[in-house]
């Protein structure tokens, strides 16, 4: 599969995650997780620091956000990546 395949493989895909050969993906659960351990909520996020709706449920729905929206996420909440998404095994 090269990359224009999967990215649009990954557009079709209409699951709570974003899905890659099948036995791998990646998931926001960690950013739900650092939400709550920090005290932050979504409504904050989008009206404070004016991360985009759109982009709150597009994490919700595990479809891709863009890396710049990642750093943007990181620097709020001070945490590294791995506080925002996994990667990991589909069960």
């Amino acid at each position: 599969m090269n990359y224009s395949q999967y990215i649009e493989h990954s557009q079709s895909i209409d699951n709570d995650m974003v899905k890659y050969e099948g036995d791998k993906m990646i998931s926001y659960k960690p950013f739900y997780d650092t939400l709550l351990k920090k005290g932050v909520t979504e409504y904050e996020l989008i009206y404070k620091h004016g991360i985009s709706s759109n982009t709150i449920n597009r994490m919700k729905h595990g479809k891709p956000i863009t890396t710049s929206t990642l750093d943007v996420l990181c620097f709020i909440l001070n945490c590294e990546v791995q506080e925002i998404l996994v990667y990991e095994e589909d069960t």
